[in-house]
């Protein structure tokens, strides 16, 4: 049995209900559409995703080719993170996602985490 989504039951309805106002299947059909939206992703971001964007990328211009870097190294090598007081944790985040793009690449060197570039 599939699940009985917000959509799925204006749509149900919609089409079972024949003797609806005009006005109330105007109004299910800018519901049903809102929801739609929503569960598209078609969202813009965030203030926050748009300066995480950035905090990557200035990590990326940082980095050079074959050096490693630890975490805390990039917490206190790279001037925006060094300028926001970016814990270790949220370096670690961007750093996380970096990699899941394949941009950069994780490295264990005696039980530590080093990261480089791709």
């Amino acid at each position: 049995m599939t699940k009985l989504t917000n959509v799925k039951a204006i749509e149900f309805v919609i089409a079972n209900c024949t003797d609806l106002p005009t006005e109330v299947v105007e109004k299910l059909e800018k519901m049903k559409a809102s929801f739609e939206k929503k569960a598209s992703g078609e969202r813009k971001p965030t203030a926050t995703q748009k300066a995480n964007e950035g905090l990557k990328t200035a990590i990326l211009n940082h980095m050079e080719p074959n050096v490693l870097y630890s975490i805390g190294q990039l917490a206190k090598e790279v001037p925006e993170l060094v300028e926001i007081g970016a814990t270790g944790q949220k370096v670690s985040a961007l750093v996380k996602q970096l990699k899941d793009a394949g941009l950069v690449k994780r490295v264990e060197e005696k039980r530590k985490a080093f990261f480089q570039l791709a």
